[in-house]
This record gives structure tokens, sequence and C-alpha cells, in this order.
């Protein structure tokens, strides 16, 4: 049987500061891919189908991509500050990030409906919500 210190290592302050930073590390990398997928998206959209299509997958992508960097602005605030984060402020925070989500996608349907090309919107969106698959791609990400 192991000994309670060996099923839960104590960490060193310098230990907890390397991890601090690789996760904010990562949480940039993760939005940096999710960005250069909308821009993507876009582009794939706009060369393809025209103007309107190009707008409504940089506005699908920044449905999602918008509340997304502002919930991880506060995780890294959250992280920076204190060093600890609560499960009940991470999922509270993904709730309040889907809900935001939904509202600006609602928003850009009663806005732009006169220009809105709806498959351009989803391909913005997905293609930025899958954005973390290109650092997978390149072992950005463990």
């Amino acid at each position: 049987m192991q000994s309670l210190v060996e099923q839960n290592p104590v960490l060193t302050d310098a230990d907890r500061a390397a991890l601090d930073a690789q996760a904010c590390r990562g949480l940039l990398w993760v939005l940096a891919a999710q960005g250069a997928m909308g821009l993507a998206a876009a582009a794939i959209a706009g060369i393809i189908a025209g103007a309107a299509a190009g707008l409504s997958a940089l506005a699908g992508a920044g449905a999602y991509f918008i509340p997304n960097a502002l919930f991880a602005l506060r995780l890294l605030i959250n992280v920076l500050k204190s060093g600890r984060t609560s499960p009940v402020t991470f999922f509270l925070g993904e709730m309040v990030k889907l809900l935001m989500t939904a509202l600006l996608l609602w928003l850009l349907s009663r806005v732009a409906q006169g220009w809105l090309v709806w498959p351009a919107v989803l391909l913005g969106l997905i293609l930025t919500l899958k954005g973390y698959l290109v650092l997978l791609l390149f072992r950005k990400l463990s």
C-alpha cells in the first residue's frame, strides 16, 4: 500500500510557478490557434462564396472566440493572482461563455439577417471551436 505522501506529492513554490506558467502558455496557444482557425474559415468562405460568406464566417468565429477569450482572460487573471482556481468558478465561467455564444449568435441572426450566410457562420464557428486540433497536429499540446 502506498503512503499518503506518495499518492499526493507536495509541490514547492517553484513547481507551482512552473505549472502556472505552463498552463498560461497553453491557454494562450489555444487562443492563438482558435483565432487562426477563425481567420482561415473566413478566408476559405470568402474565396469560395464571396464577401458576405467571408464576413459571415468571421462573425460565426467571433461568436465563439470573443466569449472564449474573455473566459481565458478570467482564468489567467485568477491563476496569476492567487494561483488557485475553484472548479465551481470554472464551470460557472464555462456556462456563461456558452450562454454568451448563444446570445451572440441570436443577435447575429437578428442584426445581419439580410446578408448572413448560415453555412459560413457554422464553418467559422466549428473551425474556431476545433482550433486546438491545430496544436495537437503540431504537438504544441500534451
